[in-house]
């Protein structure tokens, strides 16, 4: 590997990071020395790049900096056109048509070579996967709330046909095959909860914002079910 393509690729493994990322991590996902992580943040700030932190701390690009995606290789290319063939299967109808209109952007800002590297990728994902029969009225004003932080009132049946009225602040979304999960902290039982979206009768957008932060929900939520962050 050339030293410029390393350079990039530091850029881009610290776009992928909202927060300051150590030496040590950058250094494994890189495959080199932290010594030559610290070096290259040196180059990179001699050159003007817009880099915050110090060593034994993190670094991080200032928010704002664009730069444009690296060419992707081969393995990249197969795991977004899997992926995107996932979810134009799994998701909602919105969901399926951001997926089909993600694959053409991305080939069309890739070269001739890659875009048809793309079309002959041999990843599929298996038919019988594809467009389950479920009920995914309520997805898009829950990924909506989710989005935007807002209080949502449903309306839920639980697994024996219980019916209730619950006010919750939803932080996440699980997609599985032929089901939605919903994990929200519920105010009726003041604790994390998790809905089944085929379960929802009614769904009502408040437009409120609940008052903890979704990062912090999902923060504590994941450490109460020792479930590892996201990279």
């Amino acid at each position: 590997m050339s030293r410029t393509t390393r350079l990039f690729q530091l850029m881009d493994a610290l776009r992928g990071y909202r927060r300051a990322v150590t030496a040590a991590r950058l250094a494994e996902q890189l495959g080199v020395s932290e010594r030559t992580i610290y070096r290259d943040i040196q180059t990179l700030c001699s050159l003007g790049a817009p880099l915050e932190g110090a060593a034994g701390v993190g670094y991080c690009l200032k928010p704002g900096f664009f730069l444009p995606p690296l060419m992707f290789s081969i393995d990249e290319l197969e795991a977004l056109v899997l992926g995107a063939r996932w979810v134009r299967g799994q998701g909602d109808a919105a969901l399926a048509a951001a997926a089909h209109t993600a694959l053409a952007r991305i080939a069309a800002a890739t070269p001739r070579d890659l875009r048809d590297d793309m079309a002959e990728t041999s990843l599929w994902v298996p038919l019988g996967m594809e467009r389950p029969q479920v009920d995914d009225r309520h997805v898009g004003p829950v990924r909506e709330a989710i989005r935007y932080q807002h209080r949502l009132r449903i309306g839920y049946c639980d697994e024996h046909g219980q019916p209730s009225e619950r006010m919750v602040w939803p932080f996440a979304l699980a997609f599985f095959e032929g089901k939605r999960l919903l994990a929200a902290w519920c105010e009726l039982r003041a604790g994390f909860r998790h809905f089944r979206i085929d379960r929802i009768a009614t769904v009502e957008t408040t437009r409120e914002r609940y008052p903890t932060r979704r990062h912090e929900l999902l923060t504590t939520w994941r450490r109460e079910h020792n479930i590892a962050p996201d990279s």
